[in-house]
């Protein structure tokens, strides 16, 4: 039995998100701070997931200026089986339901393959891959129940080619992992109604990505990025926000299992 299909009657009513109920892992940074305001702007209630309770509360605080719908902030590690049942619960009781799922956590590092700890492996996979993971099949059984839901999950550029002259390893697998992941939930879960989907961006002009732009040694990484770059630029974090919108959207109900690239052109060569 398939999904049920969506009727569209008009585009700009599908892109209606009035009253939707949505949780944003990484809702402290840069992208994912730009998803909240994107979904604060279509009426979007949402809890603001990550590890640092400061960088929520101050989401929180620029959204409620600005946009009238409820926020909540819950601080916890995705990467715990444990946390990820407490958030997931707490959001249920809270809006009773959760419509859409983002997934915008994670971490990077540059250290070359040959003197890469054990660590460093466990600790990027864990955070990019298995927390991603813990959040879909969470948030996916109360989807599964009751038959829709739309899941995005934010990976990157990197997950679909090896990305230079930085050496990152185990984040380009951790990312090729999330895109592989989606595309297997979406085999899963199309059934039951659930969209899962992929967005991999390419350079972002995130705040953290900025401190590291002040750093002389770094200079030449950027150019390398921008000359690339067929827009000869990165990316602004709303730029991505534009994305996930549309793929948390009926207007993207006919879509699942795909990564959708922005990237400036990066990948066309």
């Amino acid at each position: 039995m398939g999904s049920k299909s969506v009727k569209i009657k008009s585009l700009k009513d599908a892109f209606n998100l009035k009253g939707k109920k949505a949780i944003i892992t990484g809702g402290g940074g840069g992208i994912g701070s730009a998803i909240a305001l994107g979904f604060a702007e279509f009426g979007v209630d949402m809890a603001l997931v990550g590890r640092t309770a400061e960088r929520l509360e101050r989401v929180k605080s620029e959204i409620l200026k600005r946009f009238h719908v409820r926020v909540l902030t819950i601080p916890g590690d995705v990467s715990s089986k444990e946390h990820v049942e407490r958030i997931v619960e707490k959001v249920i009781d809270e809006f009773g339901c959760i419509d859409i799922l983002v997934n915008c956590h994670g971490i990077g590092q540059w250290v070359p393959a040959e003197e890469m700890s054990e660590e460093d492996w466990d600790n990027m996979l864990n955070i990019n891959l298995k927390g991603v993971f813990l959040m879909c099949q969470a948030v996916g059984r109360h989807m599964i129940k009751r038959r829709s839901g739309k899941i995005i999950n934010i990976a990157s550029t990197s997950g679909n080619f090896v990305d230079r002259p930085q050496p990152q390893a185990h984040y380009n697998a951790s990312k090729a992992g999330v895109i592989m992941l989606t595309k297997s939930l979406a085999a899963e879960w199309a059934k039951y109604g659930i969209n899962v989907n992929s967005v991999s961006p390419g350079f972002t002009l995130t705040p953290m990505l900025e401190e590291f732009m002040k750093k002389p040694e770094y200079t030449d990484y950027v150019e390398t990025w921008k000359f690339l770059t067929p827009m000869g630029r990165l990316a602004e974090p709303m730029e991505i926000a534009g994305a996930v919108i549309f793929l948390a959207s009926d207007a993207a109900s006919y879509i699942t299992g795909h990564d959708l690239v922005v990237d400036g052109g990066y990948s066309i060569w």
